[in-house]
């Protein structure tokens, strides 16, 4: 085994992970410990003292404190005992016998190895997880003494080696999970001793060699998960006899040959995927069987032939993937009539036949990719009859005539790939319609006429491609209100005039394509303030003039090509044009600079004749300013008195915005509102009241204007430019979205857009609105949020801490998705120093611990989500709930922890139907997922960009009974998320 390097642990008596809860109702610490307890005890003291040292270690309460030792005597008895039990230790349970039942000490991040624990002092061990930790080493032969466990969880650690043959010793093991570790080596054969085992969860691992076929022997087995590792060999056929099997993970590994037909036995099989391997042959015409299936992977192998043709005979499945293979032939007519389907991927195949009757209408269609294939035919208005699509990939095929104006209709699309097929026509105007487009490509095809005004309108568009076409005309002006836009290129078509020089102002953009069009002219200055640009292509034109100085600001500037231009003059000193290669820079015959051979030097002084011209001009500058400065003294004198009461009444506005005019903006919003009447306020906050506006143009926004605070308008200013700043810097779906701000003596305010169903506190607070919140819309709400705060924790830099989630600052929009709102009070962290700062949040929703130690970090933000997540399954804040229910938890339990004999189901709102067995299990995660983050120690919480990991992936809770069957203390109890 590998020696001790290092440590760290964040054991706490309250830590809400470590729960001491136990089925047997008789569970109590005992005030004295039988000889059994005596050698656990010493057993735990003797793994403690050999992990590292430090504070978090101290935290841990094992150990009596009057005096350390475990050997102490009791000094009205002879005998040697314990003068603390084990059984009333952090993470520690016992039976009633007082024997240790149960440790749990996960998510605290141990990190150290196991070789001083002593599997063989615990005979009565049923319990051990020590997940999410930082352990290491291989997992020891003598764990196989506990004969009585039935659940092991070392999963999300650090152990390496293999994984010992006497693990087949543990014969009432019912879950096994050791995902995400570094185990390698063979899967042992003995596992198939395990008779008891529902669920296996090998995954994430560099196991090698092939499946065992003693996994038939798991008779009652559910889960099996065996995905990234490195297994190779056949699918052994034996895996059919498994009938119990619901989930079946095999992907990403080196699996070949064929599926086995035995599979076609799987009769309850709900998930199943293979995807990422080496199998090859036809997919097998016998997993029509499988009826309950709801999701089958199936790509990135190398099958060939046709789809089974009754392969959606149950009309459950919602995702197939098949892309990435060699499959040919058309689509089975069960898949066309599959109205079940959520997710389809074919893309990447030899799939064949006329696509505008290949697909039928799909009520729940989500994403489909049927894109390099051999299709051909018109594209299909059925697209725009599928409500929910936000994607849709077609590229790559023999597409032939017009794009349908009805795709105009198809209102939540996201991406429309239509790229490389031979379209022909012009782009519909209809498209200004799709509103939420993020990605449009539709290059490569015979698209003519002018870019349509109506994109203006498509405010969410990242990307953009229109190239190789034949577009004409003028690059419009309104592409410039793209400020999303990241990626845009228009190259290979006929677009003729000058570039607009309002381009510099898509400041996000970081790959421009305007190369081989007709454009003319010189090239603006204001594109020198596109910072982010990394990538620009001018080539091929008929640009002239001298390349802007603006140009040397560029930094971030990494490829360039102006060649084949009519430009002159020195190139920018800086590196994307210093280090370009020649030909990126031919076909420019005035051009000079340090560019190996390729062209002549600049003279760096100039001519005499161009020093006399400077001159001369400088001294008519001279003259000018010394006039004007005259006149405008005198002319300022005389008007200085006449402007007071003007300017007193109105002061100076100073409006910026995104998507509008700012002037006319102002104006607007003062009518609108009648100067700010309650009449069209919609809420109240600390820092400002909230108002509807409706503008003449039809829109909706919501407008936020600032109180004066009574210390002055420094605290105002400070909260507004706050929030300003925070929002101009972010952009998120699951964050609100900034039009513009407006700062005035008598009235400052932000422009917002406008969410329809405003804030979850009032939705939860009244009735009629909180039944309309079904769970999957709960479950989503929760994913928004954490989407949301990972990106502004760990995708922005420096990292962002909002400090006031709570649910008055969530919004929700028509179709009930989350944004997060008010960022009065966010930080912008230092990642290089500690962060301090004043108190600041909601009551109710503050970590503990940030009252008094004023020490700001993201972990602040997690307990507020955590509380967040709790109200938003209770329909209630949950602290009016828990102070009810803490009565029943143990002494060193949290206090927000229920009573452990209420039902889980009291504890979720009451107003809506109880979740369904699938829902069931998304909200018992959500419940976990809170309680990790509630932790009072702020280094226990997870992440957020953990949390979001976990909740955009499919592992959920099993529970072993309904949810009106389980305990609060058993769900607290059960630790690990299983695939």
């Amino acid at each position: 085994m590998t020696s001790l390097t290092s440590a760290k642990l964040c054991f706490l008596p309250h830590c809400l992970v470590i729960m001491l809860y136990v089925s047997s109702p008789n569970w109590v610490a005992f005030p004295s410990a039988t000889s059994t307890s005596d050698t656990e005890a010493k057993a735990l003291l003797k793994w403690k003292a050999s992990l590292f040292q430090n504070q978090a270690l101290n935290n841990l309460t094992w150990y009596d404190p009057p005096t350390h030792n475990i050997n102490a005597t009791n000094s009205s008895s002879n005998n040697p005992k314990p003068r603390t039990s084990p059984c009333t230790w952090t993470g520690v349970s016992c039976n009633s016998a007082g024997s240790v039942r149960k440790i749990d000490l996960s998510t605290c991040g141990i990190q150290g190895t196991l070789h001083e624990f002593s599997f063989l002092s615990f005979p009565n061990l049923e319990y051990l997880d020590l997940q999410i930790n930082d352990l290491f080493d291989t997992i020891p032969p003598q764990i196989s003494n506990l004969s009585k466990l039935y659940n092991l969880d070392l999963s999300n650690n650090q152990f390496s080696g293999r994984i010992p043959p006497e693990i087949s010793l543990l014969r009432n093991l019912t879950y096994l999970y050791l995902y995400g570790n570094k185990l390698s080596g063979l899967i042992p054969k003995e596992i198939g001793n395990l008779k008891s085992l529902v669920y296996l969860d090998l995954s994430i691992n560099q196991l090698n060699d092939s499946i065992p076929t003693s996994f038939a022997n798991l008779s009652n087995l559910e889960t099996l998960s065996l995905r990234e590792n490195q297994l190779s060999g056949l699918i052994p056929k034996e895996i059919g006899s498994l009938k119990s099997l619901v989930y079946l993970d095999l992907c990403i590994n080196h699996l070949n040959d064929s599926i086995p037909t035995s599979f076609a036995n799987l009769r309850n099989l709900d998930y199943l995927s293979l995807g990422e391997n080496q199998l090859s042959g036809s997919i097998p015409q016998e997993l029509e069987n499988l009826q309950n299936l709801t999701k089958l992977e199936l790509s990135i192998n190398q099958f060939s032939g046709y789809l089974p043709q009754n392969i959606c005979q149950g009309g459950k499945l919602t995702w197939f993937a098949a892309g990435e293979n060699y499959l040919t032939g058309p689509i089975p007519k069960s898949l066309k009539n599959c109205t079940s389907l959520v997710r389809v991927r074919l893309e990447h195949n030899q799939f064949t036949g006329n696509i505008s009757g290949e697909f039928g209408v799909y009520p729940n269609l989500d994403f489909i990719d049927v894109s390099h294939n051999n299709w051909y035919g018109e594209i299909s208005q059925n697209w725009q009859k599928c409500p929910k699509l936000t994607a849709l990939r077609l590229a790559g095929n023999n597409l032939t005539g017009s794009i349908p104006l009805e795709i105009g209709n198809a209102t939540q699309i996201h991406e429309l790939d239509l790229s490389l097929n031979n379209l022909v026509g012009l782009i519909p105007k209809e498209f200004g319609r799709l509103s939420l487009l993020v990605k449009l490509m539709l290059n490569g095809n015979k698209l003519s006429g002018r870019i349509p005004l109506e994109f203006g309108s498509l405010n969410d568009l990242e990307y953009l491609d229109l190239s190789t076409n034949k577009l004409n005309e003028s690059i419009p002006n309104i592409l410039v209100d793209l400020f999303r836009l990241h990626y845009l290129n228009l190259s290979n078509n006929k677009l003729a005039q000058a570039i607009p020089f309002k381009l510099g102002k898509l400041v996000q953009l970081n790959d421009l394509n305007l190369s081989h069009n007709l454009l003319e002219g010189k090239i603006p200055s204001e594109m020198g303030s596109m910072q982010s640009l990394g990538t620009l292509d001018l080539s091929h034109n008929n640009l002239s003039g001298s390349i802007p100085s603006s140009f040397e600001e560029m930094h971030g500037l990494s490829y360039v090509d102006i060649s084949y231009n009519h430009l002159e003059g020195p190139l920018p000193n800086i590196r994307a044009f210093l280090e370009a290669l020649p030909e990126r820079l031919k076909g420019n015959k005035g051009l000079c600079g340090k560019v190996g051979v390729l062209l002549p030097p600049c003279n760096a002084h100039g001519s005499k004749k161009d020093q006399k011209l400077i001159f001369s001009l400088l001294a008519v500058f001279v003259l000018v300013f010394a006039f004007f400065t005259i006149i405008f003294v005198i002319v300022q004198r005389k008007k200085k008195h006449q402007d007071t009461k003007q300017n007193h009444m109105h002061g100076e506005i100073s409006f910026s915005v995104l998507n509008f005019d700012g002037k006319s903006m102002y104006e607007e919003i003062i009518r609108a509102t009648e100067d700010f009447d309650s009449i069209y306020c919609i809420g109240k906050g600390g820092h400002g009241s909230v108002y509807r506006v409706n503008l003449s143009s039809g829109d909706i926004v919501a407008v936020k204007k600032f109180h004066l605070l009574w210390d002055g308008e420094a605290e105002f200013q400070k909260e507004f430019l706050n929030e300003v700043r925070a929002l101009c810097e972010i952009r998120h779906r699951n964050i609100v979205k900034l039009y513009g701000f407006c700062s005035h003596k008598r009235h400052s305010f932000l422009v917002y857009e406008y969410l329809e169903r405003g804030s979850l506190a009032i939705m939860l607070s009244k009735d009629e609105e909180a039944t309309e919140l079904g769970w999957s819309k709960r479950v989503n709400i929760v994913k928004g949020l954490a989407h949301a705060l990972s990106y502004m924790h760990h995708d922005c830099l420096p990292p962002i801490v909002h400090r006031d989630i709570s649910s008055k600052n969530i919004l929700l929009d028509s179709e009930y998705e989350a944004c997060v709102s008010d960022f009065g009070t966010a930080k912008f962290l230092n990642p290089y120093s500690t962060n301090w700062t004043a108190t600041a949040g909601t009551y109710g929703y503050m970590a503990p611990k940030l009252a008094y130690t004023m020490e700001v970090n993201e972990k602040s933000d997690v307990y507020s989500f955590g509380v967040v997540t709790l109200e938003i399954i209770m329909g209630s804040h949950p602290g009016d709930v828990f102070s009810s229910l803490s009565s029943g938890a143990s002494s060193s339990s949290s206090s927000a922890s229920p009573a452990p004999e209420m039902p889980i189901s009291e504890v979720l709102d009451q107003r809506i139907s109880p979740p369904t067995k699938q829902e069931a299990g998304e909200v018992v995660s959500l419940v976990k997922i809170a309680f990790a983050s509630l932790n009072p120690s702020s280094q226990c919480r997870p992440t957020m960009k953990k949390v979001s990991l976990l909740l955009s992936s499919t592992q959920r809770l099993h529970l072993s009974k309904p949810l009106h069957m389980t305990t609060c203390g058993e769900l607290l109890a059960l630790d690990g998320f299983t695939a």
